[in-house]
């Protein structure tokens, strides 16, 4: 498990299983602050840089469309934006992202 103050993963729907792969970058305010990719848990292990949690908004973007097309598929969305605001500096920000080719979901997870 990552110790950095934001993480994710990216679950498909369609098949069940991790999306291996996704190329995700972090921002805050706008502002680009890393990036990475998910391994074969759907997971992003570590970032590219150091993370450091501030009061602001930060904002995931999940570049979905190279995975689609590996996976065989003429993408709809090419990449996914989440924002979301980070207020406790104490706390862990878990963002998943659950996926299908039409569609997805997030939420605030632990």
């Amino acid at each position: 498990m990552s110790n950095d103050p934001i993480t994710t993963h990216i679950l498909d729907l369609v098949t069940g299983r991790p999306a291996i792969g996704v190329s995700i970058k972090l921002f805050e305010a706008e502002q680009y602050l890393a990036s990475g990719v998910t391994d074969v848990d759907g997971r992003l292990a570590n970032w590219s840089g150091s993370v450091e949690l501030k009061s602001s908004v930060y904002k995931l973007v999940f570049s979905v469309g190279d995975y689609f097309r590996d996976q065989g598929h003429e993408p709809f969305y090419e990449d996914i934006a989440i924002a979301f605001r980070a207020s406790d500096l104490e706390d862990h920000y878990h963002v998943p992202l659950l996926l299908s080719r039409y569609g997805y979901s997030t939420y605030r997870g632990s």
